[in-house]
């Protein structure tokens, strides 16, 4: 099927590369306006596909990349089919809502309608297809939202703003004719403000755990959200400061959208917390640091919302020297293995879990591409997809889920700067 255009209306949005708001990072500079493209005629919507058929959503930085992409994925052999293009300034993160009925999109940039803010975007999902109509468009209370994700109760999504150095709630309109919407913040929080006495100090510069001969040293100069997310119970909303070198944790009302009463578990020196990911029993919590390219093993207590640091372990072999970047990591449904992106290295790390929640380091794979920014795996896990985001491309690798080995298909598919994969299951 040939690809489909769909402009949505909405401001002009300046598209700013993340690394652009660190001083000195000039391998970062800002990405320029998305280029206007020709208004396509608006061809027929998409048929509906058989039910249980899945669907991928891939989020992508400008002007390489030009908004969302939809495809179809292939059971069998895990091939993508480009469907549609919904165009966007830079949406680096996508999510959808618990009942899978609305997406919402980071727009990472720094001038939403003039001030020096990001925004996050509302789309309704057709059920049948994946189809998507924009609903709106809100500030995202801070520059540069880097991640974005919603509670499970669906009422709010949370955002990070990477530049911002803060977090916000923005929340989802339950009823009526704007149902699926976003409103204006409910809170926001400064992430400096979270220790006393206020304000938390920057990490070091450089990593303590970092590879020898590392230069992995941006993003120390300030406070920089990276993620947020509630913990499985929706009680608390946790959050990961790379410039803070720590992980917050807030108290969180699903009924007033406000955080409260924040406690911090700071990383090793200048490791700089990335991305976390919480185990299927929900005890066991595994923090990404993007400078030290390490993985810390933490225990999640759900009664009063604290993390009890237990390992921190390198994602790179042992003989490695240099600089690398760790972008995401992902544990496997089974609960067996953890799984964690090295850009630089373009590797995917594989680790194994033991019984007291403990990695052990298999190994890695080459990724077939440059900057391995974000990887999924489809909703059968039976293959996994890797975002190269110097490489414009997304590669497909078939997984055993026994072993936790990861094979390449030999399948690449053509995505300007791919940031972000997402699957939905057809209904």
């Amino acid at each position: 099927m040939g690809s489909k255009y769909v402009q949505h209306s909405c401001d002009p949005l300046q598209a700013v590369s993340r690394r652009g708001f660190l001083a000195g990072a000039a391998a970062w500079a800002a990405v320029p306006k998305v280029p206007v493209l020709a208004q396509q005629p608006i061809e027929s919507p998409l048929p509906a596909l058989a039910r249980g058929s899945i669907v991928a959503y891939i989020g992508t930085y400008t002007p390489n990349g030009q908004g969302i992409y939809l495809y179809s994925v292939n059971p069998s052999n895990g091939a993508l089919t480009l469907l549609k293009v919904f165009l966007a300034n830079n949406p680096s993160w996508i999510a959808l809502d618990p009942q899978k009925k609305y997406l919402y999109a980071a727009n990472e940039i720094s001038d939403f309608r003039g001030t020096p803010n990001g925004a996050v975007s509302a789309y309704a999902v057709n059920p049948s297809n994946g189809d998507l109509r924009f609903l709106n468009m809100v500030s995202s209370r801070g520059s540069g939202p880097a991640h974005l994700s919603v509670d499970p109760s669906g009422r709010y999504v949370l955002v990070a703003n990477y530049g911002g150095g803060n977090v916000a709630v923005l929340p989802i309109v339950q009823s009526g004719p704007n149902k699926g919407f976003l409103g204006d913040a409910t809170d926001v929080k400064q992430d400096a403000n979270t220790c006393t006495p206020a304000p938390c100090p920057v990490g070091p510069t450089r990593a303590q755990n970092a590879p020898p001969g590392s230069f992995a040293i941006s993003g120390h100069d300030a406070p920089h959200a990276h993620m947020i997310q509630t913990d499985p119970s929706g009680r608390f909303a946790i959050a990961n400061d790379l410039g803070l070198d720590l992980t917050i944790i807030w108290k969180f009302n699903n009924q007033t959208g406000k955080l409260s009463d924040p406690n911090t578990v700071p990383s090793s020196p200048g490791a700089g917390p990335r991305h976390f990911a919480f185990h299927p029993n929900g005890r066991w919590f595994y923090s990404l640091n993007e400078e030290a390219s390490t993985i810390t093993f933490m225990i999640w207590n759900g009664n009063n919302g604290t993390l009890n640091p237990v390992q921190e372990i390198s994602t790179l072999p042992v003989a490695f020297k240099g600089t690398n970047f760790t972008s995401e990591i992902v544990v496997s449904n089974n609960g067996r293995f953890v799984y964690a992106a090295n850009r630089l290295h373009d590797t995917i790390a594989v680790f194994s879990i033991d019984g007291t929640g403990g990695l052990t380091r298999e190994g890695e794979r080459w990724t077939r591409g440059d900057y391995p920014r974000n990887f999924n795996f489809e909703p059968n896990g039976n293959f996994m997809y890797v975002c190269n985001h110097r490489g414009d491309s997304v590669t497909t690798f078939r997984v055993d889920p026994g072993s936790g080995n990861v094979t390449f298909t030999g399948q690449y598919t053509a995505v300007g700067s791919p940031a972000c994969i997402i699957f939905l299951t057809t209904t």
